[in-house]
């Protein structure tokens, strides 16, 4: 077993920068439901999920970041969503959005090593909003993410 995984298994990672490249046994509507379902009770609106998409694969100057892809056999197993801010210092260069490992898959690997292959992809800081009650706290403070500041929201 490497990482988790067993030894017979691979698991392969596809970084997407436009639609264009998102894998035949990924495609848009595939990844929406993705995120929407497996992130639970975490999750967002497929609406939501839609417009990161949208921002993501953006060649506006300020705007833009990719989607990571991990499968097994060509099957979806993780995905993760990372942004890019057009900012730096005081706002990180990336922000990542969405990170989810297919349910029956949690507990192998999968979401460390998705993480660990995206941070590699990106020149600066990155940060991520995580619920206080969500148990990837610890993988995320593992990884190397520290506590900087409480968010605060005016909600309209």
């Amino acid at each position: 077993m490497t990482n988790g995984i067993p030894e017979d298994t691979s698991l392969n990672f596809v970084k997407v920068t436009s639609p264009a490249l998102l894998p035949p046994w990924a495609p848009r509507p595939e990844v929406v439901r993705f995120f929407h379902e497996t992130m639970k009770p975490y999750e967002d609106r497929p609406e939501d999920i839609e417009r990161a998409l949208d921002y993501a694969f953006s060649l506006d100057e300020y705007a833009g970041g990719f989607l990571m892809l991990a499968d097994i056999d060509q099957t979806l197993a993780g995905a993760l969503l990372m942004l890019t801010t057009g900012m730096g210092g005081y706002v990180p260069e990336h922000l990542l959005v969405f990170v989810s490992v297919n349910p029956e898959l949690r507990g192998r690997g999968i979401g460390q090593r998705l993480i660990e292959r995206s941070l590699a992809e990106c020149d600066g800081s990155v940060k991520l909003h995580v619920d206080h009650d969500n148990p990837a706290r610890r993988l995320y403070e593992r990884l190397g993410f520290a506590h900087s500041y409480a968010e605060m929201r005016l909600r309209r």
